[in-house]
């Protein structure tokens, strides 16, 4: 991996918070991007002032709808293009306002060599004799998942209050996260405030319930691989907890797809997950 300064590639973006982000007063980190040899695609690391980047539609928008991106990452680094806007650039196309979530992370340290070792004790942490096993957010990054969260129905807040100036309604409002995004995801839609709560969400290989399902929590879209050696067990156990509480839910499970398959085309049932996702909105009465 090389380290680089990729800016122009997040530039537009918007402060979820005025001011320093509440809970980060006391942090150090430095927030860095770089460019993943293997794929080249852009990472970001060491978020601390969290962020919202509009990729809006060339014409306004038809169905007014907006869907806030939150890319995945293990909470130590966000997979800025293939779980962000690259997803964000096919909501656009079909005439979805779409903002990608730059929410808070785990320090990795200063140096790439610390992020690296960071990442390895991940690892470590999800691994064991098995290999790769299920598990929560508590196991990923206990002191920054909930202000990750916080900041995903910070983002709510702001795009429901700016609704007008992005040619939005306020009632149109959904949220979709990949892997740890989807972890942000599934709680923020149990977000007690109405203001922060989506009106739809989509958690894709990532979900949980760490909260009470009620008869206002939104109707969710649900993506993962039965491959997927981290979160089908999490994704299942969301979707039927929805069900239970008599809230509207639909699941899909591919036979393959493994964890992080995003806006990836390898010729496999799992690359229509998005049209699936666009077949679902259609149906709750967010597009056209």
């Amino acid at each position: 991996m090389t380290e680089t300064d990729r800016t122009t590639m997040t530039s537009g973006a918007v402060a979820l918070w005025p001011g320093i982000a509440p809970g980060s007063d006391r942090s150090t980190a430095v927030e860095t991007s770089f460019v993943d040899q293997g794929s080249g695609e852009l990472r970001i690391r060491n978020v601390v002032a969290p962020t919202l980047l509009p990729v809006l539609p060339d014409s306004p928008s038809t169905s007014r709808t907006a869907v806030i991106v939150a890319p995945g990452g293990g909470f130590q680094m966000l997979s800025w293009e293939h779980e962000g806007t690259d997803v964000a650039s096919w909501l656009a196309e079909r005439g979805v306002a779409a903002f990608v979530l730059k929410y808070r992370l785990e320090d990795t340290g200063a140096t790439h060599e610390d992020f690296e070792a960071a990442v390895a004790r991940l690892a470590e942490r999800l691994g064991g004799p098995g290999g790769l096993r299920s598990v929560d957010p508590d196991r990923l990054a206990p002191a920054v998942a909930p202000l990750a969260a916080a900041d995903g129905a910070q983002a709510v807040r702001l795009v429901r209050t700016r609704a007008a100036e992005w040619g939005v309604r306020p009632d149109r409002i959904g949220l979709l996260g990949f892997s740890a995004g989807g972890f942000v995801t599934t709680a923020v839609a149990l977000h007690p405030d109405p203001a922060a709560r989506p009106d739809f969400v989509a958690p894709i290989y990532g979900a949980s319930v760490g909260g009470e399902i009620t008869e206002h929590t939104p109707p969710m879209f649900c993506v993962v691989a039965a491959d997927d050696p981290l979160c089908l067990e999490g994704c299942l156990r969301t979707f039927e907890a929805w069900r239970a509480a008599g809230r509207p839910a639909e699941l899909h499970v591919y036979a393959s797809g493994g964890h992080g398959f995003g806006s990836y085309r390898r010729g496999l049932p799992v690359d229509t997950w998005f049209e699936r996702l666009v077949d679902w909105m259609a149906a709750l009465g967010v597009l056209g």
